[in-house]
């Protein structure tokens, strides 16, 4: 059911690229850097085009004291003072992961949407880019007003056909645009080495409004919610 509804969706998205539907209700809502992000009020989806660069956020394993020992470069986590990708205690000081935690010495990485439900000292709070396809937005606040977190979209990799769900889990720079997990990365056949992989171009991110409640997700619920999105759009477009 899901693969087909993918079918349906990436067919659809063909068509509408050849030919624009009068009265669509789109417009283009804003731009980052190059990237033009179009807004459907009618179809209620965000969407555009761009690449892929890889956030490892999440991930116990993204940061480590010694910068080069953690999937990604300590740099992308901040700095002493200053850090914005890591949890600090009050002082200012990182949390290193202890015994019990999932990667002990890292330090514990952050994402924009969390499980409350757990301590902020805890890593399983945080959406793991290892295993949760998951895809960044930034602080832009022209998109933020209508894309929130938790919310589902398609995500394609026009090169090879490759298409994948995934939740909007992590907020990043105001001025970059397009970027997801290493698991997404994955799916899509894409290098997911966060320091050197990703692609630059030939991604399309279709992000369903309202489809999120705000919440973590499980793959299972994620590809769910996708269907079920999916089966929306079509809906709409008989």
């Amino acid at each position: 059911m899901v693969r087909k509804s993918i079918v349906v969706l990436l067919l659809y998205s063909l068509l509408s690229a050849s030919m624009m539907k009068e009265n669509s209700g789109e417009y283009v809502l804003t731009q980052i850097d190059k990237v033009k992000v179009f807004h459907d009020t009618l179809e209620k989806v965000l969407h555009y085009e761009s690449g892929l660069m890889i956030d490892a956020d999440g991930s116990p394993f993204a940061y480590h004291p010694v910068s080069d020992s953690g999937l990604d470069a300590l740099a992308n986590a901040g700095h002493k003072g200053n850090w914005w990708g890591i949890v600090i205690d009050a002082s200012g000081n990182p949390i290193v992961q202890g015994k019990s935690d999932p990667a002990p010495g890292f330090y514990v990485s952050t994402t924009s949407l969390q499980n409350k439900s757990l301590g902020v000292h805890d890593p399983h709070r945080y959406i793991n880019s290892d295993s949760i396809p998951f895809f960044v937005l930034p602080a832009n606040k022209t998109i933020l007003n209508i894309v929130h977190l938790g919310d589902i979209a398609l995500v394609e990799n026009t090169r090879n056909g490759k298409s994948f769900y995934a939740i909007f889990a992590d907020v990043g720079p105001k001025d970059k645009i397009g970027e997801g997990s290493i698991y997404l990365a994955n799916q899509l056949n894409i290098s997911a080495n966060p320091r050197k992989g990703g692609i630059e171009d030939s991604i399309r991110y279709t992000v369903y409004l309202g489809s999120g409640d705000g919440l973590p997700k499980t793959r299972l619920q994620i590809d769910s919610l996708g269907a079920s999105c999916v089966a929306r759009f079509a809906k709409i477009n008989r």
